[in-house]
């Protein structure tokens, strides 16, 4: 859950939005036309873009592999790489990077947030999921990333195939458990660093037990804390670390209007805004939603998934 816009960093590592020179690499993975489950060792790829109508069809043997989502190559001592925002220009990216940065494009995501140890409210009442929110989107036709807990799919499997085998979302790791992964992180428990890679493993194992197939390799930390030692800890799991650039402020907002306008203020080409997917701890978001979009694409804005940002 993101309360304010405290984002940990490592001065040496984090890589603030900008792509390394020709680091983008679409990690190995299944070919089949249907995506499949994302792992600590495979990917799902999306559907090729169709072709034209007046190209004559390829054989089966030669046609193209689908489309896979870009991923950023690992730091230094092979540390996760994070991502912030599409490039504002120049930099090591070069030229194309600097031109797609001027494209009006923001990627909204969300965190399905739940707890490993909030089972017990779940079974009281308490609601973590927001199907209200999911239905916006779709009728809003707002493509989005859902960056969802394990805990959160094995509590709303149906909700989480839903979402996972809907073309107009894609779902990457929130952890399992979204215990923290450095201290002094809101308040939540923290993993043990010999941990942090099952925890993330864990997560994904649970999306493909409910069914969940668009599935990126991206990881988003609880509470967006990391350090250094986090980074190390996670190469083994092989995803990039996606934080964010605008802060919603949605969790625990009263004020729906505040929201929208913290977010319109903050948005910028390129952006990547981070909201929640809890009805429980972030009871405006789809009102705020329905306020944020339609005046986003009134000044010209095209809503894009983490992917189609991070490729830019």
């Amino acid at each position: 859950m993101i309360t304010t816009a405290r984002k940990r960093k490592t001065t040496a590592l984090t890589v603030a939005g900008v792509l390394l020179g020709g680091a983008l690499a679409g990690c190995g993975g299944a070919t089949a036309p249907a995506p499949t489950a994302f792992g600590p060792t495979s990917l799902a790829p999306t559907s090729p873009a169709p072709a034209s109508p007046s190209a004559p069809a390829p054989a089966a043997a030669t046609s193209a592999a689908p489309k896979k989502p870009p991923t950023m190559a690992p730091g230094p001592a092979g540390r996760t790489p994070v991502f912030e925002r599409r490039p504002t220009g120049g930099g090591a990216a070069g030229g194309a990077a600097a031109k797609d940065a001027a494209e009006k494009v923001v990627a909204l995501t969300f965190d399905a947030d739940m707890t490993a140890d909030q089972g017990a409210r779940a079974k009281a009442g308490e609601r973590f999921d927001n199907p209200e929110l999911i239905a916006l989107l779709r009728r809003l036709k707002v493509p989005s990333t859902v960056f969802m807990t394990g805990r959160w799919a094995e509590e709303y499997p149906a909700q989480a195939k839903g979402i996972g085998t809907d073309g107009l979302f894609e779902v990457a790791n929130h952890s399992y458990s979204h215990y923290a992964f450095t201290a002094d992180c809101y308040g939540l428990p923290v993993v043990a660093k010999d941990a942090m890679t099952r925890d993330v493993e864990r997560a994904f194992s649970a999306f493909r037990q409910a069914g969940v197939r668009n599935v990126v390799p991206y990881f988003r930390f609880p509470g967006g804390c990391y350090d250094d030692a986090a980074l190390r800890a996670l190469g083994p799991a092989n995803v990039t670390a996606v934080q964010w650039d605008v802060v919603s402020g949605d969790a625990f907002a009263t004020d729906a209007g505040a929201v929208a306008e913290q977010v319109l203020d903050g948005v910028r080409p390129g952006s990547l805004v981070v909201m929640h997917c809890t009805r429980s701890a972030a009871p405006v978001t789809a009102e705020a939603i329905s306020r944020i979009v339609p005046e986003l694409r009134k000044r010209g804005y095209r809503f894009v998934k983490v992917s189609e940002l991070m490729e830019g």
